[in-house]
């Protein structure tokens, strides 16, 4: 066994990994990087990038499909040639993921190691039973895998995880999608429009990221009206069959279904990868699925040596927190033991389905309903948005109904991606819904939804503030 020893052990080379890795660098600490996968982020390899290219074919195959309100008329029909789609996918992921690897690659060979750690006690690593890593300090960011739960696995080799259809060589002709959340929305709308004959499925009635019932119900409808989505089913069962597989179900009311398709997709979430790095050897506080308690602020774990960071801490599992986590664990790792509370942004989650759905800062579900107002506006009726005939969507914003400060949002619209980021600079900036309607908002665009929703909570402020006037 050999034993070498290093200031920062940082186990994972990923976004959170390579993040935390510079950070000590850059702080003047000897560090390691370990991993046992392949090189190159989730990110990259299958996640944000190659999604994203999944849905820009999607959106110029839907694109005719409204051409006729336009009065525009298409002689004959879109073709998808599904090789074509797939291999542009693998071919621009692979660039992507080719960045990547560059960057590693730039890594002194010295501070690279191979394999796959566990913990033998706080201060070291085994890894792969070839080498000892002894540390000062240690950062934990592996990662997350999918999810797949019990009763889809009776899908066999038809069962597919998200990660696995960026590999795919073509597209089939149906598909069962269970998990209408972020990851099975995205991919499952992306699949339809690509003409996979597509029946997505979930629990509870949960669709999207929301937390405010209204929205949440509103994306249903919206979606179901664009392909079958049963959200809340029972009773699930998945049979290989020789023509595929057979799915059935009962629905929340009671009735029975059954298709038979060609995959089944499991967009179920994802588990942390944890489970496999010994930490009991750490004596560290564990959850029921083996993460470590840790400081959200700090990314320490309890009182020890050692910080988690990224998606291995099963917290806020999205690049941009990653690389921050990365570095504030990182930074606390090469100033051990004077641990600082590093800058954490406003919270912000973006869907890129169509229409778009975001949550940003505090969500419905985290703020008492009665000490807020919300500001509502339906994109139905909004001008750009009826222009551009993409007027779906619904708004609301949350504000304080004391000082009028913003609180956070959820939303589905067009651009939600571009309403969530101003909606999310100015919470950081800790503005009031009076400060953000007197910033400029040209004509017309979109944003001027974002300003009606902020002139209704403005309306509801007074009323409230006058309510209180009177009441003492």
């Amino acid at each position: 066994m050999h034993t070498i020893h290093t200031d920062v052990a940082v186990i994972g080379a990923g976004t959170a990994g390579l993040a935390a890795y510079r950070a000590a660098k850059a702080a003047g600490k000897q560090a390691m990087i370990i991993e046992g996968g392949p090189y190159g982020t989730t990110c990259a390899r299958v996640g944000c990038m190659p999604s994203k290219l999944l849905i820009a074919a999607a959106e110029a195959a839907h694109g005719p499909a409204k051409w006729h309100a336009f009065g525009l008329r298409l002689e004959g029909s879109v073709h998808v040639d599904g090789r074509a789609v797939m291999e542009r996918v693998r071919r621009e992921r692979d660039r992507f993921v080719g960045f990547v690897l560059d960057g590693v690659q730039r890594i002194p060979e010295r501070d690279r190691l191979r394999g796959y750690a566990r913990f033998t006690d706080r201060n070291t690593l085994v890894v792969d039973d070839h080498t000892a890593v002894r540390f000062a300090t240690a950062v934990i960011a592996t990662g997350s895998s999918p999810s797949i739960p019990p009763p889809l696995r009776a899908a066999n080799d038809r069962l597919v995880v998200n990660d696995d259809i960026f590999d795919w060589n073509d597209l089939p002709r149906s598909a069962a999608v269970f998990g209408p959340g972020v990851i099975g929305l995205e991919l499952g709308q992306a699949l339809h429009r690509l003409g996979v004959k597509v029946h997505m499925f979930g629990l509870g009635g949960q669709v999207g990221p929301f937390t405010d019932p209204a929205i949440r119900d509103y994306a249903t409808r919206t979606f179901a009206a664009e392909f079958p989505l049963d959200a809340d089913v029972r009773d699930v069962a998945v049979e290989r069959i020789d023509s595929g597989v057979r799915v059935r179900w009962t629905s929340a009311k009671g009735v029975a279904g059954e298709i038979v398709v060609d995959t089944v997709v499991a967009a179920t979430g994802r588990t942390p990868n944890v489970r496999n790095l010994g930490l009991t050897a750490t004596g560290i506080e564990l959850d029921a699925r083996c993460v470590p308690a840790f400081d959200p602020c700090t990314l320490r774990c309890g009182d020890s040596n050692i910080f988690i960071a990224g998606d291995a801490n099963n917290d806020l599992p999205l690049l941009h927190e990653a690389a921050d986590e990365g570095r504030i664990a990182g930074e606390n790792a090469a100033r051990f033991p004077d641990v600082r509370p590093g800058q954490r942004r406003t919270p912000l989650g973006i869907v890129f389905s169509d229409p778009q759905l975001a949550t940003v800062g505090r969500r419905y579900a985290d703020l008492d309903a009665a000490a807020i107002v919300v500001g509502e506006v339906s994109f139905e009726d909004q001008g750009r948005s009826r222009v551009m005939l993409r007027n779906r969507g619904l708004l609301h914003v949350y504000a304080d109904a004391d000082d009028g400060r913003v609180l956070g949002a959820e939303l589905m619209g067009p651009d939600a991606e571009h309403l969530a980021h101003l909606l999310a600079w100015g919470i950081q900036s800790g503005m009031t819904v009076e400060r953000m309607l007197e910033m400029p908002f040209y004509h017309p665009v979109v944003e001027e939804g974002l300003r009606t929703a902020l002139r209704d909570a403005a309306a509801k402020l007074a009323a409230h503030q006058s309510a209180e006037r009177r009441a003492a």
